[in-house]
């Protein structure tokens, strides 16, 4: 069933149902007007930690917090009835013990409404997905470039090169078996990426990855144009809303220095119409 025709939010099952079939489309979303905006149109949307970088300037994902994803993640709820939310675990959130991380998934889920949680990290975070799982807690993990993890991996560098694509492809294999319900695939070779699409059991979400893998996702303001600090070699831009705000925003000066705005058609008389 396409996503334009589905009347109620798909479950992980089903995204994890999706696998080899029609491609799962999904964007990043951290406000409610661009949630509506997408609702019924992708698969699931996802309240990524890219928003401390996105929407409040940070340098990395690091500095974002449980509050700032229970803040977006709400917002983006009251945009949503025909698409899936997941939404980011934050740095420092998961990471001590299986423990912490359902404490965490628990209240990002309860608080937001989400449906699933989405961590980063391959075979080292198996056993926490594990965890998680058995206790009802729907996992999307997420492999290759982790940007929680830059400072260990030395920057935004493509992932699973040479000798570490057999590392990556375990990565994979574990989160999978583990019982991820998809995994996100960020920043590696297309070849890796159709190896690994080919090797496990459910679906692969590329970006920067392959036309092969099970789905896709992008950072919304990145394909939209509104963010224009810099542009990754794998975003394709749809439009050029930041360049045509900000010719909008001149425009809006140069008449308020004008005084061409307000025209009379902006103010209000003495009278009310028909007196």
């Amino acid at each position: 069933m396409s996503a334009t025709a589905r009347k109620t939010a798909p479950l992980p099952d089903d995204i994890r149902g999706m696998k080899g079939g029609t491609p799962i489309v999904s964007l990043t979303a951290y406000t409610t007007p661009m949630a509506k905006m997408m609702d019924g149109v992708c698969d699931f949307a996802l309240v990524g930690d890219s928003v401390g970088m996105v929407l409040h300037g940070m340098p990395s994902t690091l500095g974002v917090t449980m509050e700032m994803m229970i803040m977006h993640g709400t917002a983006v709820a009251r945009g949503l009835s025909k698409t899936m939310l997941v939404i980011d675990m934050p740095f420092g959130s998961y990471e001590e013990s299986p423990q912490q991380a359902f404490g965490n998934a628990a209240r990002l889920m309860r608080e937001t409404g989400a449906a699933a949680v989405k961590l980063e990290g391959g075979q080292h975070m198996a056993e926490t997905i594990g965890f998680l799982v058995r206790r009802g807690v729907p996992v999307m993990a997420h492999i290759g470039l982790t940007p929680q993890s830059i400072n260990t991996l030395g920057g935004y560098k493509v992932q699973g090169r040479a000798d570490q694509a057999k590392a990556l492809m375990a990565d994979a294999t574990a989160v999978a078996k583990a019982g991820a319900f998809a995994v996100v695939l960020e920043k590696i070779p297309a070849k890796l990426a159709d190896a690994i699409t080919a090797q496990i059991d459910i679906p692969t979400i590329g970006i920067g990855a392959s036309a092969g893998c099970d789905g896709q996702i992008l950072v919304v303001d990145d394909m939209l144009g509104l963010f224009t600090a810099f542009k990754p070699k794998f975003v394709k831009r749809y439009g050029s809303l930041g360049e045509d705000g900000e010719a909008a925003i001149r425009t809006y000066a140069e008449e308020v220095r004008a005084r061409s705005f307000p025209a009379d058609t902006h103010v209000f008389s003495d009278k009310a119409p028909g007196n």
